[in-house]
This record gives C-alpha cells, sequence and structure tokens, in this order.
C-alpha cells in the first residue's frame, strides 16, 4: 500500500478513503466546464466520494495537427480557479513544458504528467517544485517497475506527494491492455495508485487522424481496477461525449458516473475489509 498524503481535503492513499479524478478531457469552453463541475460536485455531495476535478487547458499531443487543444494557459487556469471558488472541488490539471508547471501550481492542488512524458526529467523535477501533488501517468511504453525512475526524480527533488496512474500499455496496432497486476506493483513503490478508467479503452490513432475507444468497458475496467487494490479512479466525462472536442470515443456521459462510482466505492470498502485474501 501506497503512502497518504492530502489534496484538498481529501486524505489521498488513505485505505479507508476512495477517491476519484474526473472532468472533462478538456475545457472546450467556461459554460461548458462550469456545467461538468457542478455536476460532480452534486454526486460529492450526495456520496461523500472524494471528487478531483480534472480538465486540461491545452491537449499538446492530438494525433493530428487540426486536433482542438483547449483555450491555453492563462485563460484555462482562470476558469480552472473560478470553478474552485464555486464548487470546492480540488482541481488536477496537466503540463506539457516545465516551464508551465510554475504557474500551474499556483492554482491547482495537483500537478499532472502526461504519460508520454513520465520520462521527461526537466518536466518531473519542475512539477516537484511546485510544493504540490505531482499525479505521474504510466507511460504506455513502460513497465510499472520502471516508474521507479519518475518517482525517484520527484522525490529527489523534494516531493514525496506522488501519485501514479495507470492507463494501460501498447499491444499491437492501435491497442492498449491493461495487466492489473501493474497496481500492487506501483504501489510497492510507496505511492497511491489510480486507475484511469477511459484513457485506457483507447485505441490510439485508431481513426486515422483522431483516437478510436470503447468507452462501454470502462465500468468492467473500474471494478476491476477497485478490486485489484486501486485507491482510486481516473475517468473523463462529459455529457454528450460523442459531441465533444477531444477524446470523444474514450469520454462516459456524465449520467453513467453516479452510479459507478457508488458501486466501485463501496468494492474498495469490501476489498479492504479483506486485505488478509
Amino acid at each position: 500500500m501506497g503512502s497518504s498524503f492530502i489534496i484538498g481535503n481529501m486524505n489521498i492513499g488513505s485505505p479507508s478513503k476512495f477517491f476519484v479524478i474526473a472532468g472533462p478531457c478538456v475545457i472546450e469552453d467556461e459554460e461548458m466546464t462550469h456545467r461538468i463541475a457542478r455536476r460532480l460536485a452534486e454526486i460529492r455531495d450526495r456520496t461523500e466520494i472524494g471528487i478531483l476535478f480534472k480538465a486540461s487547458f491545452d491537449k499538446a499531443n492530438r494525433t493530428s495537427i487540426t486536433g482542438f487543444r483547449g483555450p491555453g494557459m492563462k485563460e484555462g487556469l482562470r476558469i480552472l480557479a473560478d470553478i474552485r471558488s464555486e464548487t470546492g472541488l480540488a482541481l488536477v490539471t496537466d503540463v506539457h513544458e516545465p516551464d508551465q508547471a510554475g504557474p500551474v501550481g499556483e492554482v491547482v492542488d495537483c500537478v499532472q504528467v502526461p504519460a508520454f512524458l513520465c520520462r521527461q526529467t526537466d518536466l518531473l523535477i519542475a512539477c516537484a517544485r511546485t510544493g504540490k501533488a505531482v499525479n505521474v501517468k504510466k507511460g504506455q511504453f513502460v513497465s510499472p517497475a520502471e516508474m521507479k525512475n519518475a518517482v525517484q526524480k520527484i522525490r529527489d527533488s523534494g516531493n514525496d506527494r506522488i501519485l501514479l496512474t495507470e492507463r494501460g500499455t501498447f499491444f499491437g496496432y492501435n491497442r492498449l491492455v491493461n495487466d492489473m497486476t501493474a497496481i500492487p506493483a506501483m504501489q510497492a513503490l510507496g505511492c497511491p495508485v489510480v486507475m484511469d478508467a477511459t484513457h485506457s479503452t483507447q485505441q490510439p490513432g485508431g481513426l486515422g487522424q483522431a483516437s478510436a475507444g470503447n468507452r462501454q468497458l470502462t465500468p468492467v475496467l473500474a471494478r476491476a481496477a477497485v478490486a485489484a487494490g486501486a485507491d482510486g479512479l481516473f475517468m473523463e466525462v462529459h455529457p454528450m461525449p460523442d459531441k465533444a472536442l477531444c477524446d470523444a470515443a474514450c469520454m462516459i456521459p456524465l449520467d453513467w458516473v453516479e452510479n459507478l462510482i457508488r458501486m466501485c466505492a463501496s468494492l474498495h470498502t469490501l476489498i479492504r475489509e479483506n486485505q488478509s485474501c
């Protein structure tokens, strides 16, 4: 089991505390982003399940140069700060370049390193130096054990508030697979481990100029990961996923979220109460 620490008012990694990172892939516009955040805050209040709000201000690793990227850092951080003020949700967003980490760390509660960048030393150091929690998504091209190097770079930079997120491994053409033994393997590094249940259904580049995916498999992967001991879940959500401007094939409808996380929270409790098994 990994160590625990506080993000916002949530104890991340505590054996008794299940949590979720959720939100849209990218900030499409201000009204839509607030709409999603308000719904997630309502779900948090009804279920008493900790939810961190995630949305990207820039998606720098699009399949196509014409892919929608978001409003940029300045406008995106303003929108995120307004969401925290309105809803009280703790914030997560990703950075792609070291010089983004400082400004982002002034606004969000957790800085996220995208999977494709999990080996980028300068980026990991910059994120660590914000003093905020750092969520590193496991690269699709590295083994769980290799994530020890990313963890050590952050720790050596003075930050021990580290989450690791499993999001699938490349297997053949346009295909990701998940090995649930990655969860205890990365927890053995002393970090809480999150399962990215939506990106793991992705078929990278499967549509030629965009990624395909199968959101119907998200509940299967979420339940399996929690049963395998995951500390929390990551999921991208949207009121109308098929019309989303980014990762439309992978994001799940907002209407799925409450029932899914209630089920997974119950499963999390059951697993923790029977650790001897």
